[in-house]
């Protein structure tokens, strides 16, 4: 049977291996089911310390003697309401409500006067709480000073505590990664020393969950020399260019830390890190807007990365003005193809960009499908090659419910600035070949 064990897994089980002595003290100090604080009473097992055993059973005895207090006294003073109530300010106490304050007996003491309620006390409810919470905080005492003891013990075997602890943590996680891998379909990938990335049909392993099954539309994902380690992505808003993005960084990090993954085939080279700049988010109590932030994340994937990184790039620049941002998001893109050289997704609306593959070696075009359907957008979330042509902004801004005259007067707006733009290229060359111009 023990040959049957691959030898990691043989490695973990010998690591549970704990001294018995750390083991059987435990057992024997601590009850099953402790509670969660050592405030509350039950933390050390019952029959270790006889001592605190009659603590504990003088405390709980209190209690019961407190219930039969509760229900003569009730049924003495003819009053249907009164209780035993406890304060950690005022002790034990009858309360008694306004109505039936009649019926208060005079050997009573008024203790506290409330709205609707007047707490009172006598001798006998005086005696069991001095027996009751002396017992109680005499087990606190003990229970605390045994627990003590317990872990004075512990710490001279901290190496081999901690030796468990990562044994059962790896043991936790390989046995979570093959509970997943099996119920979810994934797929074992071959990581080897190679600097490419080939994902077949991959899935986002969060967003397919949230779908029905077998609506996620699976993508294919190549960055290597060969093919461009570069992709500049476009497409619509709601195509799922942050999806795309996200879950070929997700399958490659699943990769690397011994994970099936969720995708028919994949082969992962070895990425030494993951940079990502995605999402938009200010710290304004650091003095940093958005677009700081921004700019700040954007540098430190510029100085880290290196030609084993994945980047994954999500609308650089948008934060500010249309040719800042343009010029900003060009630049970031021509250091990663001649500096650092990493694999990189970029995704963006700025369709300027795109004229960079006919001139920079290593960057190529992709786009997620869309097409036009009765004054509609479906969104087909197919990752093909190419760039896009349009965003469908306003599309998007209809289906989120912008009122009809917004939108309306939004297509208006956008014909009108479009037919300008065309009278303008008329006169000019066309505004790829102008950026591509812009090239050292």
């Amino acid at each position: 049977m023990d040959r049957e064990i691959p030898g990691r897994i043989r490695r973990i089980l010998e690591g549970l291996g704990g001294p018995e002595k750390i083991i059987d003290r435990v057992s024997r100090t601590l009850a099953d089911d402790p509670p969660a604080s050592l405030d509350d009473p039950g933390t050390i097992r019952p029959g270790l310390d006889p001592a605190l055993d009659e603590k504990l059973r003088a405390a709980r005895e209190g209690r019961e003697w407190l219930n039969r207090l509760e229900s003569r006294e009730r049924e003495t003073t003819r009053i249907p309401t009164l209780k035993i109530g406890y304060t950690s300010v005022f002790g034990y106490y009858f309360e008694v409500t306004k109505p039936h304050l009649s019926k208060v007996p005079p050997a009573w003491h008024r203790k506290q006067t409330l709205v609707n309620t007047e707490r009172f006390t006598n001798e006998e409810l005086k005696n069991l709480e001095s027996s009751i919470l002396g017992a109680e905080e005499q087990a606190r005492r003990m229970e605390r000073e045994i627990f003590a003891d317990l872990i004075g013990f512990l710490k001279q075997s901290t190496a081999a505590i901690r030796a468990i602890a990562g044994s059962l943590a790896e043991l936790d996680c390989l046995a979570a990664f093959a509970e997943t891998a099996e119920s979810r379909a994934l797929t074992r990938p071959e990581v080897d020393s190679s600097d490419a990335i080939h994902i077949s049909e991959g899935r986002h392993p969060v967003v397919e969950c949230a779908l029905p099954s077998g609506a996620f539309v699976p993508n294919d994902a190549v960055l290597d020399d060969a093919s461009g380690k570069i992709i500049i992505l476009t497409g619509p808003n709601m195509s799922g260019k942050s999806t795309y993005l996200r879950q070929t960084a997700l399958i490659t990090l699943m990769a690397q830390v011994g994970s099936y993954v969720p995708a028919s085939r994949a082969r992962i080279g070895l990425v030494d890190r993951i940079f990502t700049r995605i999402g938009s988010g200010d710290r304004l109590a650091q003095g940093q807007s958005t677009f700081m932030v921004e700019m700040r994340e954007t540098a430190r994937i510029l100085e880290g990365a290196t030609a084993r990184s994945l980047v994954i790039l999500d609308e650089v620049g948008r934060g500010t003005s249309t040719y800042d941002g343009i010029s900003i998001a060009w630049a970031v893109i021509e250091h990663l193809a001649r500096v650092s050289r990493p694999k990189v997704l970029f995704a963006t609306h700025y369709f300027e960009l795109t004229g960079l593959a006919a001139s920079l070696p290593g960057v190529r075009n992709c786009s997620v499908e869309a097409r036009e359907w009765k004054d509609s957008v479906v969104f087909l979330h197919r990752v093909v090659p190419g760039p896009a042509d349009r965003s469908y902004g306003i599309h998007v801004a209809q289906i989120a419910g912008l009122p009809p005259a917004v939108i309306s007067r939004a297509k208006k707006i956008l014909e009108k600035l479009e037919k300008e733009h065309q009278s303008l290229l008329q006169s000019k060359k066309e505004p790829n070949q102008q950026m591509l111009d812009l090239h050292d």
